[in-house]
């Protein structure tokens, strides 16, 4: 069976050489994937998003990096291969890329998981383009234009080795609204797909997404590891899940024996997942929802003096854009705060942030600060960063973190 892909996408480019001002060629040289415009000092008339951008150094001439040119973009190049080693940008480049990235996965799926990222990214040398498994389920999701021209031998190689019995295509919001392509959001491109809701196994626990209306491709994967670690620490204590989504560390609490889990989130509808997650596994606590802000409603469980023995506070990014840093720094500031009053003692206090633009340490300074206010004495148990199919090859690419407080008093 051929994949299935609009017949407008499939156009011919060209090679562009570049040249790059001190700092961009350094970037480069580094390793870094991103070219910004005003790095670049010379560039091909005509240049297409999607063409191959060949960079060559200012001074020795000699090719120092590939990248995919896009024009709607101020990172005006995606570099797919930085290293000295000659190639040619062809279905066979991409196909030993993906499974060069296949091969980082192995150790994961040696466990009982059969739903893992395939593609994170630029950080396996696609920038712009992510791909999921969940069970027989391959989901790509396209953020940038740059992979029309060569998108049917990448969806081949990735079927292929993922072995999935179907494809699923997802659309950014500005590739919802681009002309440049005939794709829909959600579009079967291989096989068929009985149901959109897919159900899928993490480290024992079973889950769903709906990987045609489900944000991202239909889960978020990358806090795998934690959700295992809390329901380690989760056996017969009271468990509070804030921005609980669909139940992810609710679920692995109530398999692994928690008393009585409450889920948090704004979103009813996220909520009535997280408790059909709960249902597809065995469990003898309790799962309670609460639906409203978080902050709001966290208040609220403290003017009642109820506490917890876990209490996992993930929120969504608070720094989409840098002028929402400081903001996102008060927020923080607030959860780690809040979350102290309501863990219960000698309880536990999990903290994460994915706003890429809050770096690790400055969140962690954040945290010790908001917890240090009082005289309530804590140790810091473990620091964790991204789950195994999510490697961190660039310093932007490191937005996940979370840090395990364990009250002593």
């Amino acid at each position: 069976m051929a994949i299935n892909i609009p017949a407008n996408i499939k156009y011919k480019t060209k090679n562009l050489a570049i040249k790059l001002n001190a700092t961009g060629e350094q970037l480069v040289v580094k390793g870094h994937p991103w070219v910004f415009s005003n790095s670049i000092v010379k560039i091909n008339d005509n240049a297409k998003t999607g063409d191959l951008a060949v960079i060559f150094s200012k001074n020795k001439n000699k090719v120092i990096g590939l990248g995919l040119y896009d024009a709607n973009s101020p990172i005006r190049i995606k570099i797919i291969h930085n290293t000295e080693a000659k190639v040619k940008v062809n279905a066979i480049f991409f196909k030993n890329k993906i499974e060069t990235a296949f091969k980082k996965r192995f150790a994961l799926l040696k466990t009982n998981t059969n739903s893992y990222r395939l593609l994170f990214g630029e950080n396996d040398g696609f920038p712009g383009l992510i791909a999921d498994v969940y069970a027989s389920v391959l989901v790509v999701k396209l953020y940038s234009e740059i992979w029309l021209p060569y998108i049917e031998s990448i969806l081949e190689h990735l079927q292929n080795t993922s072995q999935a019995e179907t494809v699923v295509i997802r659309l950014s919001r500005n590739l919802e609204q681009s002309e440049a392509h005939g794709f829909k959001n959600g579009d079967v491109v291989f096989g068929s797909l009985k149901h959109e809701v897919v159900k899928f196994v993490e480290h024992d626990v079973n889950f769903s997404a709906n990987v045609i209306k489900g944000h991202k491709t239909g889960y978020f994967l990358d806090h795998r590891a934690n959700r295992k670690q809390v329901g380690k620490w989760s056996k017969n204590k009271t468990v509070l899940d804030v921005f609980s989504y669909a139940g992810g560390f609710s679920v692995h609490a109530l398999y692994n024996g928690a008393k009585a889990v409450t889920s948090l989130d704004i979103s009813k509808q996220a909520l009535q997942i997280a408790l059909e997650n709960g249902k597809l596994n065995k469990y003898s606590g309790k799962h309670k929802i609460i639906a409203g802000d978080a902050f709001a409603e966290l208040k609220k469980l403290i003017a009642n003096n109820i506490t917890f023995d876990v209490v996992v506070i993930d929120p969504p990014s608070f720094a989409k854009q840098t002028t929402e840093i400081e903001l996102a720094k008060k927020k923080y500031a607030q959860l780690a705060e809040l979350g102290k009053q309501l863990t219960s003692k000698k309880g536990l206090l999990v903290l994460a942030s994915c706003s890429s633009r809050v770096r690790s340490q400055v969140f962690f300074d954040i945290n010790t600060q908001a917890l240090s206010i009082t005289n309530r004495p804590y140790n810091l148990v473990l620091k964790t960063g991204h789950d195994i199919d999510h490697p961190i090859t660039f310093p932007e690419g490191a937005y996940l973190k979370c840090g395990y407080y364990r009250f002593l008093d």
